[in-house]
């Protein structure tokens, strides 16, 4: 069964906060052509489509978007499949006690998105470098193993963000990874780039347990 990441990028106080959901595919044996594959021309790799992008109306209460994820995860079409990817900075953590208490039954990953250069977890928080994040949107899209459907409401939206993302370098001489441009939103991107994070990371090669060994 495939398995489904929610991403949550918690607004700010003039950015609103966005919720993408990614499913992804494993391959399939039955599907696969064997002459293809030995020659090197397929390979056996999850795929992944974004299925639902939704930005949460500006001033919606974080208690209120909290209560969304947790409706959302507990539809039939989620429920036991899928993986909540939370923005844990700034109010993240008062959001992320509100997911944790709501019996979400399903596991919750907290985020907290950097400027830095390393990928890290402490204490049960990664902190992941906002350009590793937009990385992983990217290498899926240019591998095509990611897929957005046109008519996806939405969809005009996130690919407006993603060709507006540029790196920049600061006085301080660090790098910087957003949307610069005025008026410019990248909610809806780092929703989808946190669920794919979570999903690239998460992935095992065919043949492969859960704890990383062959089987």
């Amino acid at each position: 069964m495939a398995h489904c990441y929610l991403g949550l990028d918690l607004g700010k106080r003039r950015d609103p906060s966005a919720v993408a959901i990614v499913e992804r595919e494993e391959p399939a044996f039955h599907r696969l052509d064997y002459v293809a594959y030995l020659r090197g021309q397929e390979k056996l790799e999850a795929k992944f489509a974004v299925r639902h992008l939704e930005r949460v109306p500006l001033h919606t209460s974080y208690v209120l978007v909290a209560e969304k994820v947790r409706q959302m995860v507990r539809t039939p079409e989620l429920r036991g499949r899928c993986t909540v990817v939370v923005d844990a900075g700034g109010v993240g953590e008062a959001v992320l006690d509100l997911l944790r208490d709501g019996r979400m039954d399903c596991p919750v990953v907290p985020v907290m998105i950097t400027g830095g250069t390393r990928v890290r977890c402490e204490s049960g928080v990664w902190n992941v470098p906002k350009r590793d994040l937009i990385a992983a949107l990217q290498v899926l899209l240019e591998q095509k193993r990611l897929t957005i459907a046109a008519d996806l409401p939405g969809a005009k939206a996130l690919v407006d963000e993603m060709m507006s993302m540029r790196a920049r370098v600061t006085p301080a001489g660090n790098e910087q990874m957003g949307a610069w441009k005025a008026g410019t939103h990248d909610d809806l991107a780092l929703a989808v780039a946190m669920a794919c994070w979570r999903a690239k990371g998460d992935e095992r090669g065919v043949g492969e347990r859960a704890d990383g060994r062959l089987v």
